[in-house]
């Protein structure tokens, strides 16, 4: 039995149902949630506030209570407030816990330098500021942002209807106009997970879901073969353990 606790927006509806669809496939592997309120997501001081260290915590603490053996912010605000913030969350958490912990964003991070990515395009529902800063941030470790694609959009409950058909049209784009190593889906409420995995057969480079990474990750930590998983969810799931 391993137990997986996840910090999950308060206004997002994907990544629980797509999180447990992925570890249903692993026999004895369960995950676990507690809600922060996010609703909405752009670069000002209010919609920073919603990742504040304190509401963290006290979540990361209730799913402490259920003995999980992983504790995972299942968002990706690391990605455009920087990774410093989500180290510093991860190390607030451990010391607290006693509980391994990482991030969305530390999860996308680890996959781009397993993969050998050096080009990436970004596809996400936020506004161009947003994605600016995920660029940005990419930049800060090496790598190049060479197409970003968004929505435009700043609820964040509203992410969660972007349409496959749309999504695949901006993976689409993003693959024509600047040919990268890899694709980044960067939003844990847009339904992309089985999209991403189907368009790295049609592509051969890799998609990387933020559920996805994510939910490998969590499951790198505690040692488990992923591999099996693979198949359905899409390559990063062979890589690492």
């Amino acid at each position: 039995m391993a137990r997986i606790g996840m910090l999950t927006p308060s206004s997002n509806t994907v990544l629980e149902p797509v999180t447990c669809r992925i570890m249903q496939e692993l026999p004895g592997v369960t995950a676990h949630f507690s809600r922060i309120r996010v609703t909405q997501i752009s670069l000002d001081a209010s919609s920073d506030g919603q990742f504040a260290a304190s509401p963290m915590l006290e979540a990361a603490h209730l799913l402490a209570d259920a003995k999980v053996e992983a504790l995972v912010w299942n968002g990706t605000s690391g990605s455009w407030l920087g990774l410093e913030h989500d180290c510093a969350l991860c190390e607030s958490m451990e010391r607290q816990t006693g509980i391994r912990a990482t991030t969305s964003a530390l999860a996308m991070k680890r996959s781009y330098e397993l993969l050998g990515v050096r080009r990436l395009a970004l596809v996400t529902p936020y506004t161009d500021d947003v994605n600016g800063k995920i660029a940005e941030g990419c930049r800060s470790f090496g790598i190049e942002c060479v197409a970003s694609l968004g929505f435009g959009l700043t609820v964040n409950e509203q992410f969660a209807g972007v349409t496959e058909g749309e999504i695949a049209a901006m993976i689409d784009m993003a693959v024509r106009r600047a040919n990268p190593d890899a694709v980044a889906v960067v939003c844990t409420n847009m339904n992309a997970a089985e999209l991403a995995a189907r368009k790295e057969w049609e592509y051969g480079i890799p998609i990387l879901d933020s559920v996805s990474v994510t939910a490998w990750e969590s499951l790198r930590m505690l040692g488990l073969d992923t591999s099996p998983l693979a198949g359905r969810w899409g390559r990063i799931f062979s890589v690492g353990r």
